[in-house]
């Protein structure tokens, strides 16, 4: 970013509805694109960029133009044009998130596909943005139930694989529905002559801006992605700081809290770590890199800003735990490791509405990102024998073992027991507060999903007490149970093991949970979205009874693996054993 570029989002002149949710989010400067983009869609102007995907640009074209939204009008005011389903509802969950302060906002991804009457509906309710592909939108167009004659503003997304996908002339006919002095954004990683006879056609006297990446293949980095599923991100991060051979670490998440959060999770799971953010002093700071740096911290968990320039030769992993916004964040987060000639080690969480990026850090980066089984109860067992060898050998070479050697004699003689037996049940007692031999239901949760067929679910025990809350999501919002378990341990920080019985109903779902939510908590997970609507979770006064006059589809069924499993077993505070 150029010195003249603002560093912060308060300086861009956004709504103070926005600046709020960016705070929340954690979005600490923009990305070349949305510094350059807001200031002129702020202003009015109709903008022409070329960037790639993955560079920040639905929040270089969303935050500017919300800002400028009237909520308090009940009718299509943007409409954003999309080449796919999984963009259009990439989008649609951008916009929802940044209007969160927005007074009765509503936006609606409209694809071919999606159930019509659904859309009809939302449309008839009335909604401010309209995000979707050409061939849905002109549907609506043709049946007269959705207007575009009032729009103020139109963004045409990737307008080069709209040309590749044969939209561009659907595009023409829905710009020719739009008001003439409407402000419109076209952007494209690329600008064939085609695209470009649109933009001359439909933008008016347009600012062009183009973003070059920066991105480059890190040659020393190793990288894999582990795509999130059946288990929590926490439980998942716990098993591969288990089994991998770590150094150091840095983990990244997106926001300030989350560095504190996670950190302290996992100091509770007896690994070393410490957060690094932008509210800490520059003494703090330091401190905590030096630490890193003499090997008394192990792990850091950081925000982007905060790991900028960030130089520690014993870095062996990066854990990208929350998925960067943009492919350039991604690459200076793995350029953290691979120093000083040594291979380093990148892990990506990827939930599934993510895959997207995934593809466009590949592409940023010109290489393969290669799937991740997580360690299995047979790694992790595996790596804490070998640590707990390393151990008795290093103390067999470094120390005075005479005393002790005359106690096993003794008790020898006292109790007529073999040395082998003697020093079994030394060891048993050594390991007993972190057995090496990992219990079988530890990991009950993934390994019994992997292991059994689709649809099969196990049965908790109906002797344990539960806490019945209510979601109003339900089958007409197109949820399932991996949805509401997916957004309540991921999104909600629930812990996934306490997840019980998940019933659906046609427009609200029940959820028992063995531990009850605290205020925060229930805070938390009202504004928290699946398919663009917003839980609003409150606790079910009904209890665990079925309300009358409904049928769940899913009564009786239970998500794999969920049953009660024991806690974490405390792991040392080093990885390293010549540091325990």
């Amino acid at each position: 970013m150029s010195s003249n570029e603002p560093l912060s989002f308060s300086e861009l002149g956004l709504a103070p509805a926005l600046l709020k949710v960016i705070d929340e989010v954690g979005y600490e400067s923009p990305t070349p694109i949305q510094a350059q983009s807001i200031p002129l869609l702020l202003a009015g102007r109709d903008l022409l960029g070329q960037a790639q995907t993955g560079t920040g640009k639905t929040a270089a074209f969303s935050l500017p133009l919300l800002s400028r939204l009237k909520p308090e009008l009940k009718y299509p005011q943007l409409l954003v044009l999309t080449p796919t389903r999984e963009l259009a509802l990439q989008v649609a969950e951008a916009v929802q998130t940044y209007a969160r302060y927005l007074p009765g906002f509503q936006v609606l991804p409209v694809y071919g596909g999606q159930n019509m009457v659904q859309q009809l509906r939302q449309l008839q309710r009335g909604v401010q943005v309209v995000v979707g592909t050409p061939g849905r939108i002109k549907d609506h167009l043709n049946r007269g139930t959705l207007k575009l004659d009032k729009l103020s503003a139109v963004v045409i997304d990737e307008a080069d694989e709209m040309l590749k996908m044969g939209f561009i002339e659907e595009v023409e006919e829905i710009l020719s529905h739009a008001p003439p002095e409407r402000q419109t954004a076209l952007f494209s990683a690329t600008m064939p002559q085609e695209v470009l006879k649109i933009a001359r056609r439909h933008l008016n006297d347009p600012v062009e801006i183009r973003i070059k990446s920066k991105t480059s293949t890190v040659e020393l980095v190793s990288q894999r992605y582990w795509q999130v599923k059946g288990l929590h991100k926490l439980d998942a991060l716990t098993r591969i700081l288990e089994a991998e051979e770590i150094d150091g670490m840095i983990i990244f998440v997106r926001t300030k809290i989350s560095t504190v959060e996670l950190a302290e999770k996992l100091e509770a799971r007896g690994f070393s770590s410490a957060p690094l953010n932008g509210d800490m002093t520059q003494v703090m700071r330091e401190k905590t890199v030096e630490r890193l740096k003499e090997g008394s911290l192990d792990i850091v968990v950081a925000t982007d800003v905060a790991a900028r320039g960030l130089d520690v030769k014993r870095i062996s992993h990066v854990v990208n735990y929350d998925i960067p916004h943009d492919t350039e964040a991604y690459v200076h987060r793995i350029g953290r490791t691979g120093r000083a000639g040594r291979e380093g080690k990148a892990i990506l969480f990827v939930a599934p509405r993510e895959k997207r990026m995934l593809a466009s850090i590949e592409r940023a980066t010109r290489q393969p990102i290669k799937a991740m089984a997580l360690p299995s109860r047979k790694d992790i067992t595996n790596r804490r024998v070998g640590l707990f060898k390393e151990q008795v050998n290093a103390t067999l070479e470094s120390q005075d073992l005479e005393f002790f050697e005359s106690l096993i004699d003794d008790i020898q003689s006292d109790y007529d027991i073999g040395h082998r037996r003697i020093a079994a049940a030394m060891a048993f007692l050594l390991q007993k507060e972190r057995p090496l031999q990992m219990e079988e239901d530890t990991f009950v949760q993934e390994d019994l999903s992997e292991q059994r067929p689709a649809g099969r679910r196990t049965e908790r025990s109906t002797s344990e007490q539960t806490t019945c809350y209510r979601l109003e999501v339900g089958r007409s919002h197109g949820v399932e149970p991996g949805n509401i378990v997916g957004a309540l341990s991921n999104e909600g920080r629930v812990d996934s093991r306490a997840i019980g019985r998940i019933n659906i109903f046609e427009h609200f779902s029940l959820v028992d949970l063995l531990i009850p939510l605290d205020p925060a908590q229930l805070k938390r997970i009202k504004d928290i979205s699946i398919n663009q609507r917003p839980l609003q979770i409150s606790l079910d006064n009904r209890g665990q009874n079925q309300p009358d006059g409904h049928k769940s589809t899913n009564r009786g069924k239970r998500i794999a693996g969920k049953g009660r499993s024991p806690a974490p077993t405390k792991a040392p505070r080093s990885r390293n054993p010549k540091r325990s």
